[in-house]
């Protein structure tokens, strides 16, 4: 790994949020109603980082106004408090988190007995995130070198997490229909960051053909994991791989709504530009029931 470039490094070091590839069924609910108090939670994949105009202090959590919980109050005429912030994990829901220019409440400070909407993105980060985006890169297009540093024997350091991860989903769950039991609660899956199918597209984005296939199982137990915890924590999944398939970060410029490691739109390191921040705003509406905008 010593030979990669001094440029992927320094950029991404700023990514943070999570990958995700895995087909699951969307379940309907009553539609979203105008007026309604909304509350979005999340990390970097929520806040939508550098992709437009800043949304509220603090200034690390990279809050932008086009994120798809602006989108989605827009579209729905809802009454929007979005806390996400770039680089939370789940325990930065319930205590400050420590940002350039101060701190990020706890999260959960912004739920309410007055809460009727309430979407949760989160997970990637307790995973580590921007980690496995650094560890996975490879000056050479051969073997699987994130696989073997991660997977000893039967164990797969990656596969432990994510397990955990899907326990502290549920404690999130409970967390959130204490403090705001009237509340419809949204669980965000992540979009179509890697191919769906072939090798990648080494070395624009500088994953081996071993590797990106590793990470297709990866991503798809993380999305898996969200899908369950929803079901099991009386919240509605909302599937973003699916229809973000064919956007990933091998697709050519204007088709490509997750930006890869050198970004060519404005937005995080392998994280979503303002395209992706759309179509994940798509998926929220569709699962809320809201119809397409004419």
């Amino acid at each position: 790994m010593g030979s990669r470039p001094v440029v992927l490094r320094v950029l991404v070091t700023v990514a943070v949020g999570v990958l995700g590839l895995v087909v699951a069924p969307v379940a309907m609910g009553a539609p979203a109603s105008a007026g309604q108090t909304y509350v979005a939670l999340g990390d970097s994949y929520t806040a939508s980082p550098l992709t437009g105009a800043p949304a509220g202090p603090p200034p690390g959590c990279l809050r932008s106004k086009n994120n798809y919980p602006h989108l989605v109050a827009e579209r729905t005429g809802a009454q929007l408090t979005d806390v996400s912030c770039s680089g939370a994990q789940t325990k930065d829901f319930a205590a400050p988190q420590a940002v350039q220019g101060g701190a990020n409440p706890p999260q959960y400070d912004a739920l309410g007995t007055g809460t009727q909407l309430v979407t949760v993105g989160i997970g990637g980060n307790d995973i580590g995130f921007s980690e496995i985006v650094q560890n996975c890169v490879s000056p050479t297009p051969f073997g699987t070198p994130c696989e073997d540093r991660y997977t000893v024997g039967s164990h797969d350091e990656i596969e432990a997490r994510i397990d955990t991860l899907g326990d502290r989903l549920d404690d999130v769950l409970d967390e959130v229909h204490d403090r705001a039991p009237a509340a419809r609660v949204l669980l965000v899956g992540y979009p179509s960051v890697l191919p769906a199918e072939g090798p990648g597209c080494y070395p624009l984005v500088p994953y081996t053909a071993g590797d990106v296939a590793y990470l297709r199982g990866v991503l798809g137990h993380l999305n898996d994991t969200i899908a369950d915890a929803a079901s099991d924590g009386d919240a509605t999944y909302v599937d973003t791989a699916t229809p973000t398939v064919g956007h990933d970060v091998c697709a050519v410029p204007g088709q490509r709504w997750i930006e890869g490691l050198v970004p060519t739109a404005p937005a995080a390191p392998v994280h979503p530009n303002a395209l992706g921040a759309q179509a994940l705003a798509r998926a929220v509406l569709a699962t809320l029931g809201v119809p397409a905008a004419a």
